[in-house]
C-alpha cells in the first residue's frame, strides 16, 4: 500500500501527467478513470502500472466496473500497487478520481491502407477542442488523423478526458508535411482545406473521393505553408457578423458531411 504521495512511482505518474517531455522520453502515458482504461485494455495497448485506490468497490455499477477490470488485469500479471484515498487523489487530475489509474505504453500507430479519408490538424493547441474532434473522427470513420508540429500532444490528461477513448479507437499521429505527404499522393488523396474565406460552400465539395480534410487551429488557422499545398479550399456559410467556428465545431460539421456523402453508417 503507497500511503506517501512522495512515493517515487506517485511522482512518476504526476511527471507522465503534467510533462510531454517525460510522456515522448519514457514512452509512455496515464490514463485516469475505469472508462478509458477499459477501453485501453479492451483494444489491446500494453499496461505498465495499475495503480487502485484502497476503496474501490463501493456500491456503485462503477466500482463493479472498476473492480472487474483490476480482476482481469491481475490475470495477466500486471504490476498492481494499492494506493490510500488521499494518494489517489494526489495523483489524480481530476477532482473526482474513480480510483483506477494506468500507466500504458505508446506505440506506433498502424496505418491503414490504402487511404481515402485522413483527417490532419494544423495548430489546434486546445485540449479540449482536441479530444473532440478525436471523438469526431472515431465517429465518422477517419481513418487516421495527423498532428502537424505545433499542435497540443494528443496524449496530455485533458485531451485523453475529452476524447473519451477516441484514442483507442484510431491512429493518431504526429507528423510533419514531409511525412504526411508521400503517405496521401500513393491513394491520390485531395488536399482540403477548411477555412473562413474558402471559395466552396462545403456541402459542395465532393467528398465522395479520398479526401485529406485539413482543419486549423483556434487562433491562426492553418498555416502559410499549409495553404500552398491545399487543392481546394471549403468553407462552412454562416450569417453576416458571425465569427468562425471554432475548431472542434468545425471539423465536426465537416466530418460528418463527409461521412454522409459517402453513405456511411456513421
Amino acid at each position: 500500500m503507497i500511503t506517501s504521495r512522495h512515493n517515487p512511482k506517485i511522482q512518476w505518474v504526476k511527471s507522465l501527467q503534467s510533462s510531454v517531455r517525460e510522456r515522448r522520453a519514457q514512452g509512455v502515458f496515464v490514463v485516469d478513470g475505469v472508462r478509458l482504461a477499459e477501453e485501453a485494455w479492451r483494444s489491446g495497448w500494453e499496461v505498465r502500472l495499475l495503480l487502485a485506490s484502497e476503496t474501490l468497490g463501493a456500491r456503485e455499477a462503477r466500482d463493479a466496473r472498476g473492480r472487474k477490470l483490476l480482476h482481469d488485469m491481475q490475470q495477466k500479471n500486471i504490476p498492481l500497487e494499492w494506493l490510500t484515498e488521499d494518494v489517489m487523489q494526489y495523483a489524480s487530475e481530476t477532482q473526482s478520481p474513480q480510483g483506477i489509474l494506468v500507466v500504458l505504453a505508446m506505440h506506433e500507430p498502424a496505418i491503414p491502407q490504402p487511404l481515402h479519408f485522413v483527417l490532419i490538424l494544423d495548430g489546434v493547441r486546445d485540449p479540449g477542442n482536441l479530444g473532440t474532434i478525436l471523438r469526431t473522427a472515431a465517429a465518422t470513420a477517419v481513418q487516421v488523423v495527423f498532428l502537424l508540429p505545433g499542435a497540443v500532444d494528443a496524449f496530455s490528461p485533458k485531451v485523453l478526458r475529452a476524447g473519451m477513448g477516441a484514442h483507442f479507437r484510431l491512429p493518431v499521429k504526429s507528423a510533419s508535411w514531409q511525412e504526411i505527404q508521400p503517405l496521401l499522393h500513393a491513394d491520390g488523396l485531395n488536399v482540403v482545406v477548411a477555412e473562413a474565406g474558402g471559395e466552396i460552400p462545403y456541402t459542395r465539395q465532393d467528398f465522395t473521393q479520398p479526401t485529406a480534410l485539413v482543419i486549423g487551429g483556434e487562433a491562426q488557422g492553418v498555416s502559410t505553408h499549409t495553404q500552398s499545398l491545399a487543392q481546394q479550399r471549403v468553407t462552412i456559410p454562416m450569417q453576416p457578423g458571425v465569427e468562425s467556428l471554432n475548431a472542434a465545431m468545425a471539423a465536426t460539421v465537416l466530418c460528418f458531411e463527409v461521412a454522409r456523402q459517402r453513405g456511411d453508417p456513421s
